[in-house]
């Protein structure tokens, strides 16, 4: 997910999954819609084994297409499962311990970072992303107004690239402004009803204009 200088690119962060096959086939349906770096898997509970075999079946499909897919939570479940990383809330502490059990084979990342302090403090352990802008354990989410200054603050300052995560379809060209390396769409953007096809189309749309508009200044 880290190259020299890198255009904005597209995360998603699925809902809790229960049903690989179900996700399997909304995945698709999103990798139909354009450019896609990176899916985050968050899974619901389960037996050790039942999350690794769900990681084992959305592997496949999804590095298939040249996305990384990277694990909430669970290094261990990350890395048995075949996926390209972890995604981390537990701070510096978790991270150090994921660092041990990787051995750098894959990414860390990390997000719930409520203050300038937890994302130095993050940055510092080594992660290979921060996040922005992700739900509080309630559900609740940050104002888009924090978020944007949050994600523009790091990256104009931090070589670590940085996901802003977007609440919902309208805020997607905003976040593309802060100058983000990716922007995350939520859980929102698989919910019955909205054409996930056409969000990812739309996000990689809003980031085109972006650099249409720089490569004409």
């Amino acid at each position: 997910m880290t190259t020299q200088n890198p255009p904005t690119r597209l995360m998603l962060v699925t809902p809790p999954v229960a049903d690989a096959d179900a996700m399997a086939f909304k995945l698709m349906q999103a990798q139909a819609g354009g450019d896609l770096a990176a899916v985050l898997l968050r899974l619901t509970d389960g037996d050790e084994r039942s999350r690794i075999e769900r990681v084992k079946r959305l592997a496949g499909p999804v590095q298939g297409a040249n996305v990384a897919l990277v694990v909430e939570d669970s290094a261990l479940v990350a890395a048995r499962g075949g996926a390209d990383g972890v995604h981390l809330t537990g701070g510096p502490e978790a991270i150090a311990e994921a660092r041990s059990s990787l051995k750098g084979e894959r990414i860390i990342g990390a997000g719930a970072l409520r203050a300038r302090h937890d994302a130095m403090d993050v940055g510092e352990a080594g992660v290979d992303y921060v996040m922005f802008g992700d739900p509080r354990p309630d559900g609740s989410l940050p104002p888009l107004a924090a978020v944007i200054e949050r994600a523009g603050w790091w990256a104009e300052i931090f070589e670590t690239p940085c996901v802003a995560y977007a609440p919902d379809p309208e805020s997607v060209a905003a976040l593309v402004e802060t100058g983000a390396e990716f922007i995350a769409l939520g859980a929102w953007a698989f919910e019955e009803g909205r054409d996930i096809r056409a969000l990812v189309a739309e996000a990689n749309e809003a980031i085109a204009a972006r650099i249409a508009r720089k490569a004409a200044r």
